[in-house]
């Protein structure tokens, strides 16, 4: 799936603003992917790879968001974080700052709606109480490694509900699957190509579709 300079001149053309940024974040995954030198995958590799079972304590860091009321919260430009399944999860914006503030954070609601649902925040923002922020140990972690931890833990949703709440203790102890070095630590690298892979094919079909528009 090369990706070459002179990619849809006609969408970098295209009267809409937006458009532009699709070819150049096409260029900017297909320059990344080839930084860590790893092949193309699709759905069918995560069939080929080792898995193996992990608490998410064992996973990420675990660090709690900070009660917020409405009331009290002052307008500004920062987004905060309620346990919403919706909007990427950001209830309203402040200019209120406090310990929960945080970027580059994977945000797991555990009340509210939405349970078990996240939400990658690469920006900086402030969380509610409902929500807990989840940073991977031992990398640094980019949006395509907590994409795909997001949908590892979102598996484990239908086991809770009104009668099991998914807890703080519950949240540390819960395993999720995820793909393996030999058996051993978590696969970052695949995680974070196949992520990459599965972005630019989107954003390839994206292009494709912007080339049959009207000039």
């Amino acid at each position: 799936m090369a990706v070459h300079g002179g990619l849809h001149p006609r969408a970098r053309s295209h009267s809409s603003p937006a458009l532009p940024r699709i070819p150049d974040e096409a260029h900017r995954l297909h320059r990344e992917r080839e930084r860590v030198n790893n092949p193309e995958f699709d759905h069918s590799s995560l069939h080929e790879r080792d898995w193996k079972s992990y608490s998410i304590s064992q996973i990420f860091d675990i660090r709690s968001g900070r009660r917020l009321e409405s009331r009290n919260r002052k307008h500004g430009r920062r987004p905060f974080i309620g346990a919403l399944d919706n909007s990427n999860g950001i209830a309203g914006f402040t200019a209120d700052k406090n310990s929960s503030l945080d970027n580059n954070v994977l945000g797991v609601n555990y009340n509210g709606n939405g349970v078990c649902l996240g939400f990658y925040h690469p920006y900086e923002c402030i969380f509610s109480d409902d929500v807990k922020r989840f940073h991977v140990k031992n990398n640094k972690g980019n949006e395509f490694i907590y994409l795909f931890l997001k949908v590892a833990i979102q598996q484990q949703k239908s086991k809770f509900g009104y009668l099991y709440k998914f807890n703080a203790t519950r949240m540390a102890r819960q395993a999720i699957m995820l793909p393996s070095v030999n058996g051993g630590e978590p696969d970052f690298t695949f995680m974070e190509i196949f992520g990459m892979s599965i972005t630019l094919q989107l954003l390839l079909k994206q292009l494709a579709y912007l080339e049959k528009m009207p000039a």
